[in-house]
């Protein structure tokens, strides 16, 4: 995807979060966020949003996150306030200019851009979800790219950099090798979990013992924990599937 369509979904995810998040109690439960109300959750993209744009402006990790003036600010307020100085920062960097990020092969604004258009359409469903509204559908071209990105970004390379996130679940790691197919839409990667690390690759497995499909922004859904079984395809062994949840939520927490 170019930058400028991440930028185009990111407007149109905020805005539909922005209505969303209005149209609920702030009071009310997240469903798809255990513990979180409506407040919490627009708390949590406001500060999201202004730590990127820090990041950017001091090419480092603030001292102190978040500022404590932030408390006292009204959620939606706080929102409103913090997309407009993201699309600010976003409007006078290059998507080329270097910005620290966690993913040390790409040290770019670009990055940034990708990940809040996708940060932002995860949690403009939970708002959608908390204010019992109807989940607007995810783009398939922004959904395809979302699996792409949990997959390889946070599962695969989480796996290798942060290891120590993983290790709960290495006790309940499926015994012998094996591999999973996720295919959104028309597009499909391998999983190769071991001990050690998650690989993923382009394309499906030729002996995948489960494979997880559907529309690509069902998948996206079900990758992050925002939708149920029910809205994709299992075929073959489910507990790899469910194996798979389990990796994605330590790499998605």
């Amino acid at each position: 995807m170019e930058d400028s369509r991440f930028l185009q979904c990111l407007a149109a995810d905020y805005g539909d979060l922005r209505d969303a998040a209005s149209a609920a109690e702030l009071t009310a439960t997240v469903p798809s966020c255990p513990g979180w109300t409506v407040s919490d959750l627009v708390r949590h993209v406001a500060e999201v949003y202004l730590h990127k744009v820090t990041l950017m402006r001091t090419g480092e990790e603030p001292e102190e996150w978040p500022p404590p003036s932030l408390a006292a600010e009204a959620p939606l307020a706080a929102l409103g306030r913090a997309y407009g100085a993201l699309r600010a920062e976003f409007r006078t960097r290059g998507p080329g200019q270097a910005a620290p990020t966690w993913y040390a092969p790409d040290q770019t604004v670009g990055f940034w851009i990708r990940r809040m258009a996708q940060e932002t359409v995860i949690h403009r469903i939970d708002a959608e979800l908390a204010a019992g509204l109807p989940v607007t559908p995810v783009p398939d071209d922004l959904a395809a790219d979302g699996v792409d990105e949990v997959l390889k970004r946070m599962l695969a390379y989480g796996s290798v950099t942060w290891p120590e996130d993983f290790a709960e679940i290495e006790g309940g790691h499926l015994a012998g090798p094996g591999e999973i197919t996720v295919a959104a839409g028309q597009a499909a990667w391998t999983v190769r979990p071991s001990p050690h690390a998650v690989e993923v690759e382009d394309g499906a497995s030729d002996d995948p013992r489960v494979v997880v499909d559907g529309p690509a922004g069902n998948v996206l859904r079900w990758l992050w924990g925002r939708a149920a079984d029910d809205t994709i395809r299992i075929a073959g062994d489910a507990a790899w599937a469910d194996y798979l949840r389990r990796l994605l939520a330590v790499a998605t927490q």
